[in-house]
């Protein structure tokens, strides 16, 4: 049997037990709340344990005072303390929406009431969704007056300065203990989201290397069939003719003719297999073409804001210009994301004069670029691709504090070297 675990921030209850399996295993393991229903159960509970606390709080003589006195009202300040109480531990269940509004309606409930717990609960969740903005700075110094004051003033002035003195330190502890704890579960929830980027981005680049590392091969064992197996068969086969024709008998004749006809053969094969590892090495390559339909992919799978700026394009692209282009697209959009967080990127495609001009500017980031892994060669592979097809290559930063990419292929581009 398990119990449920319920989590109110930072503060998690609940225990492991013994659940059994299909094959009737044990296992240990928690009850699974759904996640719908996580924020209003943590709500709720925030609100019974405010109330406890509230009741725990208050005094006894209060307690009896309300029973003898209510119908007299001979105190009218204690139906208000305990109300504003009541309205403390309520306002809990809006502090996930509207976390400095639910504080300022819990603090007159802490000032003059007993509602301690509610308005350290509320300051968390405050520092937890707007760190140290001025809100929370003015929140805390809230609770914190709030801690320090006693209510009625006449009683709080009677203290003794040793009291006074306590109170403070008191005060520095309910406000900034829930500042600092909601602190560091912001931290902790921003460190999971940048872990599980970077980790993600590490297994894209795992496979585009691994990718790479197998193109690269099957081009290199196409090179090395070529310039070396395919010469050497060719040697034999001419020295083969050679000997058919000079043969002094019949029997060499024949030997001579079927190595002849096998290095022939041979030379054949090794064409066709040459081919398709020739093939396959730019399968990858020329399976992203620029189209609309890839360009819009590529904007919508970028995680920053795009905007498309296509004109009509020719109905046929030159495969490896239109690669090229798309490698453009998708590496600026990439760069963007890793170096410019919060920037909102313009993709300007068309063509002028028999040339294919490709743009990407973004703006100025509005948050700090996180630490991503980067081999910092995916501008200079651009650069080197766009001179390999006769074209230019363009980038550096912009007036406004962004970036920009500019490059241009012509459609008729020039034939690359041979391998």
């Amino acid at each position: 049997m398990t119990t449920p675990e319920l989590t109110l921030g930072w503060l998690r209850l609940g225990g492991k037990g013994r659940v059994s399996d299909g094959a009737g295993a044990s296992r240990r393991g928690t009850l699974a709340i759904p996640p719908r229903a996580r924020g209003p159960l943590a709500d709720v509970l925030a609100v019974v344990l405010s109330a406890l606390d509230v009741w725990l709080a208050m005094p006894d003589e209060v307690a009896v005072q309300w029973k003898i006195q209510a119908s007299a009202q001979d105190d009218p300040s204690l139906p208000h303390s305990i109300a504003l109480s009541a309205v403390a531990c309520l306002a809990l269940l809006a502090r996930r929406r509207f976390p400095f509004t639910t504080l300022l309606v819990i603090v007159p409930g802490f000032l003059i009431g007993w509602a301690q717990l509610a308005a350290m609960i509320a300051l968390w969740t405050l520092a937890r969704r707007k760190l140290l903005g001025w809100q929370t700075v003015a929140g805390a110094a809230l609770v914190a007056i709030s801690r320090f004051l006693m209510w009625p003033l006449d009683e709080f002035v009677a203290l003794s300065w040793r009291e006074h003195a306590l109170d403070v330190m008191w005060s520095l502890v309910v406000a900034g203990l829930p500042v600092a704890l909601g602190l560091l579960a912001a931290a902790r929830q921003e460190l999971d989201a940048r872990y599980t980027e970077l980790k993600r981005s590490k297994e894209r680049e795992q496979r585009l290397h691994a990718i790479a590392v197998r193109e690269q091969e099957r081009t290199r064992l196409a090179r090395e069939m070529h310039d070396g197996v395919s010469h050497q068969v060719t040697l034999i086969a001419m020295q083969a003719g050679a000997l058919k024709v000079a043969a002094p008998d019949e029997p060499t004749e024949q030997s001579a003719d079927t190595i002849r006809q096998l290095s022939l053969q041979t030379l054949s094969e090794l064409r066709e297999m040459v081919g398709l590892l020739r093939t396959n090495a730019q399968q990858a390559e020329n399976g992203c073409q620029l189209d609309p339909g890839t360009l819009d992919e590529l904007a919508q799978n970028a995680d920053v804001e795009v905007a498309l700026h296509v004109q009509e394009l020719p109905e046929h692209l030159p495969p490896e210009v239109s690669a090229a282009a798309y490698r453009t697209v998708q590496e600026a959009l990439t760069n963007v994301y890793k170096h410019a967080p919060g920037a909102n990127a313009d993709v300007h495609v068309r063509v002028e004069q028999d040339v294919l001009l490709v743009e990407v500017l973004n703006g100025a980031p509005e948050n700090p670029p996180d630490s991503l892994p980067s081999g910092g060669y995916g501008l200079a592979g651009l650069a080197e691709r766009a001179e390999q097809l006769g074209g230019s290559f363009h980038a550096a930063a912009t007036d406004d504090g962004g970036f920009g990419v500019r490059v241009s292929y012509p459609l008729q581009p020039a034939p690359a070297p041979s391998a």
